[in-house]
């Protein structure tokens, strides 16, 4: 049974699914809206005394449209998830895939401190159009050294394909990142893996501004079906 710690804090936006777009560009064309179920905000305002010197521009507006190839369909759900600890702090580590994203008490699993991550097996590997990711949610926080890597091999020694990295200073030694920290909201942390075709995802973290543990919430991943 999951357990979870009740927080307050601040930011922005609103419930729902993501906003629909106007005249698709040009490189949108042929492709349609990913439409994203999103769990309620826990907290509203402007974050305040969040300290890193490499966090995104705030905007406090909802994030836009996403658009993938038709047919693309969600294939993380319920796949199994292995992690660098197999026996978290709080909670089970299939929540992760779960297709629970609530804020709420009882939905996140938390690691130790350090570097820490989680590896998702889609059982076939395919064309990875989206990977949106929830972490701790109902405080506003950023997490330290968010690294998102695909391949299929499961032990991530060849063939892996870096999606996002923001350890700025390569203190997990996965290399130096050119990402921005990012504040995590309800809306989830949308990653565009262009096509990378891939069977494992591995997410990594390094603790977060409120304290050193690690936490998630869900994680979704869209694909198209392999030609």
């Amino acid at each position: 049974m999951k357990r979870t710690i009740i927080c307050v804090a601040a930011l922005s936006v609103f419930a729902g699914t993501v906003a629909s777009s106007h005249a698709l560009p040009a490189q949108d064309q042929g492709k349609e809206e990913l439409k994203l179920q999103l769990p309620k905000p826990m907290f509203i305002g402007t974050p305040r005394n969040i300290n890193s010197p490499n966090l995104e521009k705030i905007t406090g507006k909802p994030r836009g449209a996403f658009f993938v190839p038709a047919g693309t369909k969600l294939v993380s759900l319920n796949k199994p998830v292995i992690a660098s600890d197999m026996q978290p702090v709080i909670g089970e580590v299939g929540c992760v895939t779960d297709g629970e994203k609530s804020g709420e008490d009882g939905y996140f699993v938390e690691f130790g401190p350090g570097k820490q991550y989680v590896q998702i097996d889609l059982k076939a590997s395919q064309p990875l159009q989206a990977i949106v990711i929830w972490h701790y949610h109902s405080q506003a926080r950023v997490y330290r050294d968010v690294v998102v890597q695909v391949s299929d091999d499961k032990d991530f020694i060849s063939g892996v394909t870096t999606i996002f990295n923001n350890d700025h200073d390569n203190s997990s030694g996965l290399g130096i990142g050119k990402d921005k920290e990012y504040i995590e909201t309800f809306e989830g942390k949308l990653f565009d893996p262009r096509g990378a075709k891939a069977r494992y995802l591995r997410l990594w973290s390094n603790g977060n501004t409120s304290n050193d543990m690690n936490h998630y919430v869900e994680v979704e991943v869209y694909a198209t079906p392999a030609q």
